[in-house]
């Protein structure tokens, strides 16, 4: 099954009204992030255990660890969650910047340090999310 495939099939597999607001996104994200590397990680480690959310990725960057190595990872990722829907903005060194920056004005979400969640796509400003989003490419480029 190639990654197209792969996350129709993700995104089918989730109940409405999360369904339509999850293609609604991914859809959304391919029109303002065009012709950059897709991603679906199942959530499964090596052993096949179940150890995160199944995630979308759009885009291409390389996380730099202390000890020198190094590993290819989204910069964008998109996710079902129990009480709606995650969007990770990867590679912005600064934890407080999304919520100081975009939280107030992007509508019903939860921010942390690279995690913006809420529970329909309805209850936030898509323009900011948006924002926020190109904000998180630009960083995760610029290493």
């Amino acid at each position: 099954m190639n990654i197209h495939e792969q996350i129709k099939e993700y995104i089918s597999s989730q109940p409405e009204p999360k369904r339509g607001d999850m293609q609604a996104l991914h859809q959304y994200l391919l029109q303002i992030l065009p012709k950059y590397k897709l991603w679906f990680l199942d959530g499964k480690n090596n052993e096949n255990k179940v150890i995160s959310n199944p995630n979308i990725g759009y885009g291409f960057y390389t996380i730099k660890y202390a000890d020198g190595t190094t590993r290819e990872f989204y910069q964008i990722g998109l996710s079902a969650n129990t009480a709606g829907i995650s969007v990770y903005i990867m590679g912005i060194k600064d934890k407080t910047y999304l919520a100081q920056t975009y939280g107030k004005e992007l509508g019903k979400a939860s921010v942390s340090g690279y995690c913006i969640k809420f529970k329909k796509l309805k209850d936030i400003n898509l323009s900011i999310l948006e924002s926020a989003i190109l904000y998180g490419v630009k960083t995760s480029l610029e290493e």
